[in-house]
């Protein structure tokens, strides 16, 4: 079928809140779910440190399974990378550039640092395949010929395999040997994170990508599916096609009645 109107956030993750309020809907109305059986919660700063999911944290419910609405292109997710943060930063000494034995560099101690950052061997492992690395911000100096003083990088490693700890001390030994005038901080670290797929009918998929899933805190069953595909969010160009939205609702429809199916433990 046609398109659905395009727009930033169709994909990431419009769709799925909107096929699953729709597959809820549908299952009340038949009578196959009944009140208590099922919540719709959605939440806000997935992308910003998950404020949203840390506030449902404090509230203090459980689930025996929770089905997460991401762009799968409609395959149902295995599990996905983990990820790691961190800033280099570089201290130099400003001065004329026409004179550079009276300062020092800060760029160019980055450089080193970033240099190295290249030839880390990261873990990977069989499922989640390798582990990569991006740089995704530099900044430093104020004018072509002054010598900048001070120069930072931002960037992350999708996290396929070891742990997040190992990580760091790789990132940290290589930075460090490099320039031992560099600083290495770091933020969030989450390892690789499986999710259940023991539902039928489903092609499955692990995805490169990171959600909220490991910042929910409970016992309960993961389940991770939605339209759309990644590689279209975040762009102008971000749309979802009607057929990808009504087979969605037909997806979630067979993970409720699934989930329910099980045996309870509350």
């Amino acid at each position: 079928m046609g398109i659905l109107n395009p727009g930033r956030g169709t994909v990431d993750a419009k769709g799925s809140v909107a096929a699953q309020i729709i597959a809820v809907q549908e299952l009340f109305d038949k009578k196959e779910v009944s009140e208590g059986d099922v919540a719709l919660l959605f939440v806000v700063g997935e992308e910003t440190g998950g404020p949203g999911m840390g506030n449902v944290n404090d509230l203090g419910l459980s689930w025996e399974s929770v089905i997460f609405g991401e762009p799968t292109e409609l395959k149902l997710a295995r599990g996905h990378k983990g990820g790691l943060g961190f800033t280099i930063k570089a201290n130099g000494k400003a001065g004329h550039s026409g004179y550079p034995e009276t300062g020092s560099n800060a760029i160019d101690s980055l450089v080193r640092g970033l240099a190295a950052l290249q030839k880390i061997e990261l873990p990977g492992s069989k499922e989640f395949g390798n582990s990569t690395l991006n740089v995704g911000r530099i900044e430093g100096g104020v004018a072509g010929n002054v010598i900048p003083a001070s120069a930072y990088a931002t960037g992350g490693v999708r996290v396929a395999g070891g742990t997040p700890e190992g990580i760091r001390d790789l990132i940290r030994q290589a930075v460090e040997e490099s320039d031992p005038s560099l600083a290495v901080e770091f933020s969030y670290g989450i390892g690789p994170v499986p999710t259940d797929y023991d539902v039928d009918g489903f092609e499955t998929v692990v995805l490169n990508y990171g959600t909220d899933i490991p910042r929910l805190k409970g016992s309960h069953k993961r389940y991770l599916y939605g339209p759309g595909s990644i590689l279209e969010a975040h762009s102008a160009h971000e749309h979802l096609k009607v057929s990808d939205l009504e087979q969605a609702v037909e997806g979630y429809k067979k993970l409720i009645s699934h989930a329910l199916d099980q045996p309870s433990d509350l």
